[in-house]
């Protein structure tokens, strides 16, 4: 397993990030117990949830993923500092006015809820989610900028933001000598490009923000599993079916063929060294909901793709700016 830093910070992560928004919902809190455990004896160092996780399921009241990895963290009895913790603020948890959003008042109270469930004093990584238009830039970044002060949380970053709101947000900080967004979450794989790539990519470059791509493979479509003849139901179908076309029918089978030639690598595999082999890119945040699913991902660890297969690709899922 390689470690890289988190864009300027001084946090040492493994290149894969292990997302944990199945964590009571697809896998439960045995199984996810077991991911953990396989995960950590294989590197990984990183782990990534959101204290919503996962409130759209019937009865899951959110905060289920933190609690499940506070739970493993205590049972397991690992160094904290062998563990980076990242977890995410801005949905709603709760019925109050103050329950949703980037808000002073909710941030202030949410990484109070993030904290207890996770039963760690600092989280490593403290993100916004989503931006949320109703709340004044100045006041999310001096709500994170005290949070560090006092602690709580090392490093914030953000998530699901266009270029032009992470560029203000470095500007405001600035202005205003806060602390800055030092990592950026973007919905980033190979047959979802344009919008981290188009204007994204560049602010991240020239900013050294850490990248760590969610949905590396695009909702399960990029395993391989789903074909024209096989669209089975699955808890992500309905994330999947959006890159049921043609073109991408045709890529799935040239990652199969670059696979198959490199040896017996996964469909899942190359498309994961596909994100590694971009150097901007931090570690790609995969979420196995099963043992398997796990042992493929960690198929993808130092596997390199040749400039030419890179291009391949490339030139396969190219998108017109």
């Amino acid at each position: 397993m390689e470690y890289r830093k988190l864009g300027l910070t001084d946090l040492n992560v493994s290149e894969l990030c292990l997302g944990s928004m199945q964590f009571g919902w697809t896998a439960d809190e045995q199984l996810s117990f077991r991911i953990l455990d396989a995960a950590f004896a294989a590197g990984i160092n990183f782990i990534d949830t959101a204290d919503i996780y996962s409130i759209w399921v019937e009865g899951n009241p959110g905060g289920v993923s933190e609690t499940i990895i506070g739970r493993w963290l205590k049972k397991s009895a690992i160094p904290r500092d062998r563990i980076v913790i990242a977890t995410k603020v801005r949905g709603r948890m709760g019925s109050g006015p103050h329950d949703e959003g980037l808000s002073r008042p909710h941030i202030i109270g949410a990484v109070e809820g993030s904290l207890r469930r996770l039963g760690v004093e600092t989280i490593d990584l403290y993100q916004s989610h989503w931006y949320d238009e109703n709340a004044p830039i100045e006041e999310t970044l001096a709500a994170f900028d005290d949070l560090v002060s006092q602690g709580k949380v090392r490093y914030f970053g953000c998530s699901n933001y266009p270029a032009w709101r992470l560029t203000e947000a470095i500007w405001v900080s600035r202005l205003h000598h806060l602390r800055e967004y030092t990592c950026l979450q973007p919905h980033y794989n190979l047959v979802h490009r344009a919008e981290f790539e188009r204007e994204l990519a560049e602010v991240c470059r020239a900013y050294g923000l850490g990248v760590i791509p969610y949905s590396p493979l695009a909702g399960g479509f990029l395993t391989g599993k789903y074909r024209p003849e096989n669209t089975a139901e699955s808890a992500r179908l309905r994330s999947a079916r959006r890159h049921f076309n043609e073109r991408n029918w045709k890529l799935l089978d040239q990652l199969a063929l670059i696979g198959s030639d490199k040896g017996d690598y996964s469909t899942s595999q190359i498309a994961l060294a596909w994100l590694l082999s971009n150097p901007l890119i931090s570690a790609p945040i995969i979420g196995p909901r099963t043992l398997e699913q796990l042992n493929d991902n960690l198929g993808a660890v130092g596997l390199q793709l040749t400039s030419e297969e890179k291009k391949t690709l490339d030139e396969a899922t190219q998108w017109q700016s």
